[in-house]
This record gives structure tokens, sequence and C-alpha cells, in this order.
């Protein structure tokens, strides 16, 4: 009976030397998801999120709306006329005072994916630039180093999904690498697919999926192949397109897709850009 005792003792002892050395890494864990720090209500926070130095910009499938940074006031709207080939805008990054916008006519058949260009100031549509790879929707964009960087997304099982890829552009639009998600992230985003993407501060890609309240911190390789998938952060959105706010290292934006709200978030151990 003594040794019984002894023995359970010994376990007791033994479980909570190890839930102890589990609790620092979890709180460490945690510290490192993003922390949220404001909330906008925007109506066409359906699609995604672009942000500049003052402005916010709510992206949904045919509208776009531009909104104070500070307090969130609506500035200045955009919907696609009637009869406009402007379908399913995705996604968009503000580069140079011009809006991109990634956009397909999904699920239509047969595809074609565009990037919409916008003056980012008056939201006046500048210039559809086409793409004759139909394989896959266009669902994102940024620019990174003087390339382009777009993501073609597929739907469905793991299989198809497999298909979703990343392909680099210069800056004629002439395609020169190609990279592929690896399986630890798609099967996070079956049976959707990687719906944003943006670079990261610490020279990082940071991806989401179409529904999950986290981002796939990903390396690109120096070579074509599948993308390293360094780490699963948690955030508070609801996946779709984000954006980072270059005036301000480390600040992300991204939406809540149901709520119509724009969230404005934070990295605390994001680093200065390379």
């Amino acid at each position: 009976m003594t040794i019984h005792h002894s023995y359970i003792k010994t376990l007791w002892f033994l479980c909570l030397i190890l839930v102890s050395s589990l609790l620092p890494a979890q709180t460490a864990e945690k510290s490192q998801g993003f922390r949220e720090l404001q909330r906008f209500a925007a109506k066409e926070a359906h699609q995604a999120v672009a942000v500049d130095h003052d402005f916010f910009y709510a992206i949904s499938s045919r509208e776009i709306a531009r909104y104070q940074k500070t307090d969130g006031t609506q500035l200045k709207t955009w919907t696609g006329p009637k009869g406009s080939h402007i379908r399913h805008l995705n996604s968009g990054v503000v580069i140079d005072g011009k809006l991109y916008c990634a956009h397909s006519n999904w699920p239509a058949s047969p595809l074609k994916n565009t990037v919409e260009i916008f003056e980012a100031k008056t939201l006046k549509h500048l210039e559809t630039l086409k793409f004759p790879d139909t394989e896959g929707a266009i669902n994102w964009i940024d620019r990174r180093q003087g390339q382009w960087w777009i993501a073609f997304a597929f739907y469905g099982e793991l299989e198809n999904v497999r298909k979703t890829r990343l392909v680099r552009y210069n800056d004629h639009w002439q395609p020169e690498a190609t990279f592929t998600f690896p399986v630890s992230v798609l099967k996070r985003f079956l049976p959707n697919s990687n719906s944003g993407g943006a670079w990261g501060p610490d020279g990082r890609l940071y991806t989401t999926g179409h529904d999950h309240g986290e981002l796939y911190v990903l390396e690109v390789p120096k070579t074509e192949g599948v993308l390293n998938h360094v780490t699963t952060l948690p955030a508070p959105l609801t996946g779709q397109g984000i954006a980072w706010d270059q005036s301000q290292p480390g600040t992300l934006y991204g939406i809540n897709r149901r709520k119509k709200q724009v969230i404005k978030m934070q990295r605390p151990t994001a680093q200065k850009p390379e």
C-alpha cells in the first residue's frame, strides 16, 4: 500500500512538472498572434481591404469605398457600372497612388482573370490588365522589390486545391517563377482556397484562407518550388484579403466578412522592413 501511494505521488509530481513546462510555451505562442487595435463598420468589407498612408479601402465584389483611417469616416465610393465586366473583385493593394485589384469572373466559365487599376484618391477606374492564363482564379496581388506577385486559386477537394499557385511577374507582367502551397496550409484552405496574401515587414509572405481567423506565414524559396510554412498565427479576422500598412510597420488590416467590419491589428513582434 505504501508503494502504491508513493507511485501516485510520483505521478502527480511528474504531471505538475510537465504542465509547468508547457505553460510558458503556450503563453509565448499566444503572444506571437495579432493584437486587435481598432474595428470599423464598412458595408463593402466583403472580399478584402487595402490601405495607404491616410485611408483604407473596403472591397466587395463590385464596390469599393475609401475610408479615413483615423475614425472610419466614409469619403468616396465606387460601384461597377451596369453591364461592366467587373464581377468579382477579390483583393487590393495601393502602390504609388493606384489601387490594384485582383479580379475574376469566378464562378463563370470560361474563366477570365484581370487586374483592375483605380486612382486611389478618386476611385476612378483607370485600366484593365488582362491575363491569358485562365487556370485558377486571381485572388490577390502584391508587389515587392520591383516584382509583382499574383495568386491563382483552385477550390474543392485537396487534389484540386493543391493546384493553387503563386506566380512572380516582372514589370512587363511576364511570368518569371511559380510556387505552390505546402499541404499543411492547403488542408486549412479546404474546401476553399487561398484568399489573401501580402508581403510582411519581416520579408515573409502572410496568407489567409477563406474563413479561418489565422494567417499562414510563408517563406519563398530562391528557386521555383513549394513555399515553406514557417508558422500559423491567430488573428482577429475571418480570412479574405489583407493588407499591411506600409506607413505603420507591423500593422495589418483585415476584415470580418459576416459583420462587415474592417479590422486594424498589430503583430507585436513584427520587425522593420529589410
